[in-house]
């Protein structure tokens, strides 16, 4: 699946007009996307130093910032909606950057790479660690620190006191509700405190 059809499928869950906090923003596309066909507003967080000036280069508002060090900058509520984006699986405090987004955000939206789609399983079986669209790199040079299931997410939230809003999988661009955990090869929460 393209980043494109990524970023058409996030915005949709986005409601129009909302202020955004999109963490590990990359270049800004899906927060130029969200401002011009949804009229949000808001920021992105980006740590890469080519990402923060492709952001200012789009007219995004971005800040440099390292999530590792959480979101104590922002109040409560600050944002309509908080988005993680391929952003979960890079960072170490995983559990505590899930409690912070919707902790800042009225509502947060998690995308991930789900390990647990049949090419990912069916490559494990064979004894190799699986290399595809959303996993593209070698298990030796990943910048991937972990990764997780659809289900393994879906416990997560559990356990951390989060509601899960809606939950799906994303394959080659359409929204897989049946089976996601096997059939999609990206996992898709919409999420809020509980």
């Amino acid at each position: 699946m393209s980043d494109t059809a990524l970023n058409h499928t996030i915005a949709g869950l986005v409601p129009e007009g909302s202020h955004v906090l999109d963490l590990g923003c990359g270049d800004g596309a899906l927060l130029q996307l969200l401002a011009r066909q949804h009229r949000c507003t808001g920021y992105g967080i980006e740590i890469d130093d080519a990402n923060v000036l492709a952001c200012l280069a789009r007219g995004i508002d971005v800040l440099q910032l390292n999530l590792h060090q959480g979101l104590v900058a922002f109040h409560d509520q600050s944002f309509d909606v908080v988005l993680q984006i391929d952003t979960l699986q890079h960072l170490r405090n995983a559990e505590v950057m899930l409690r912070e987004t919707v902790r800042v955000g009225r509502v947060g939206i998690v995308a991930f790479p789900n390990f647990a789609h049949w090419p990912n399983r069916l490559s494990v079986l064979r004894g190799r660690m699986p290399v595809t669209r959303r996993l593209p790199y070698q298990w030796y040079d990943t910048p991937n620190i972990r990764v997780g299931t659809f289900r393994d997410f879906e416990a997560l939230a559990r356990q951390n006191g989060i509601r899960v809003l809606d939950a799906f999988g994303l394959q080659a661009g359409r929204v897989v509700r049946w089976l996601p955990n096997a059939r999609a090869g990206t996992a898709v929460f919409k999420l809020a405190k509980a």
